[in-house]
């Protein structure tokens, strides 16, 4: 197999797929789960479930079909809509179902959007079919872990505001996260209606990658321009939002399931906002597809991720094969193809700085991921004063 950067987007989601950890608190979604009781999977998605597979409204595919064994012939398949530490919902034909973990499973290996397959005389989940896709994160803490943050996602619309949460450097960590995973990336520029000139902003945006399928300025409150969005959302569908707290994801998420989530506004005066969705959940779309709402980050660790980063900078990584030395940190060294592009002006330092740290930042995490305390932070320190003594030379030039 060649380098990940040159495999399609369903062969990444195939070759990076991995179990993960998640660490998570207990919260109560009984109203989430009150919600999906009421709802009609057939009113809602305009499908008929007297049809050959009754299941792909919510996703199910040949994939998923094809991971099926006999030892599977009594159980159920369904879609996880929640996760708690001690019991799931999970969504089928027939609506939500309470599920809880056999003795092998537990919430760390359950993510919303997986697909599984339950006893539902036990209510207990025996298994999680392989995934199309993954989303996770290195959680917070000197200890490192992986936290996963959602499963079989066909797209991710990256979110962020016309205004001071704009951020390339962010906007590039969410795009390698989904070119890694397989996914689509998608950016939304929300409170274009607030903006002298949202055109400038989606500029920058589509500059970022010609892998980002596309870039939207619109008014999260304008129905009319949230249903630009549907033309990713179609049956069978799943598409997730991330970003910042208070950019609009649950007002535009409000608009496409008809629902009525708490929303908050971003501060006037700093560009942030406040925590609004507080625990990750799936939603059935009107008209067709899915929808997995996520709260916002204000941090989000990359870890296990070269190959989208290779992806996204496939210009500089394509450079960095180019230089004199196999080692070569492309700070100082002769023959350094990527100090000459930058050098020439046919590559921005900027960009070539955040393409050093996104890299860096991978490759400690990757290495400290489920070290002890100790070990990871004397690594994290290591990590540190070699960047430090970096910037040293960098400013000595």
């Amino acid at each position: 197999m060649g380098h990940i950067a040159d495999l399609s987007l369903q062969q990444r989601a195939e070759f990076r797929v991995r179990p993960l950890a998640l660490r998570g608190k207990r919260r109560d979604l009984s109203q989430y789960e009150a919600h999906l009781a009421a709802l009609s999977v057939t009113a809602l998605t305009g499908t008929s479930f007297d049809a050959p597979d009754p299941l792909a409204a919510l996703g199910w595919s040949p994939h998923f079909a094809a991971q099926l064994t006999d030892e599977d012939a009594e159980l159920t398949p369904l879609r996880i809509a929640s996760v708690q530490r001690n019991k799931a919902t999970g969504l089928g034909p027939d609506g939500p179902q309470r599920l809880s973990y056999s003795n092998d499973l537990s919430a760390a290996d359950v993510a919303v959007g997986d697909w599984v397959v339950a006893n539902t005389t036990t209510t207990q989940i025996m298994r999680i079919l392989p995934r199309t896709s993954q989303l996770s994160r290195r959680a917070a803490g000197v200890e490192a872990k992986a936290q996963l943050l959602a499963a079989n996602v066909d797209t991710l619309f990256i979110t962020t505001s016309c205004n001071a949460d704009f951020n390339l450097a962010r906007l590039e960590r969410y795009v390698v996260l989904a070119l890694d995973a397989g996914i689509h990336p998608a950016i939304l520029l929300t409170k274009a209606d607030q903006c002298d000139d949202p055109a400038a902003y989606v500029a920058q945006a589509t500059a970022l990658s010609d892998k980002i399928i596309a870039v939207l300025a619109i008014n999260a409150k304008d129905p009319a321009q949230v249903d630009q969005l549907r033309a990713w959302c179609g049956p069978g569908q799943t598409v997730a939002f991330v970003g910042s707290s208070g950019v609009g994801k649950s007002t535009i998420i409000n608009t496409l399931t008809g629902a009525d989530q708490t929303t908050a506004d971003i501060r006037a005066d700093d560009a942030k906002g406040r925590h609004t969705t507080t625990a990750r959940s799936l939603h059935l779309l009107a008209g067709g597809g899915l929808v997995i709402d996520m709260p916002g980050m204000r941090e989000l660790g990359l870890h296990d991720v070269a190959g989208g980063i290779d992806v996204l900078f496939d210009d500089i990584f394509k450079l960095a094969g180019q230089c004199r030395f196999r080692d070569c940190a492309h700070v100082s060294e002769p023959g350094c193809a990527v100090k000459a592009a930058i050098d020439a002006g046919t590559v921005s330092a900027e960009r070539v700085e955040r393409w050093r740290k996104l890299k860096s930042e991978d490759k400690l995490n990757t290495t400290t991921m489920g070290m002890d305390r100790k070990r990871a932070r004397a690594l994290t320190r290591s990590h540190r004063a070699i960047q430090a003594e970096q910037r040293g030379k960098k400013g000595d030039k």
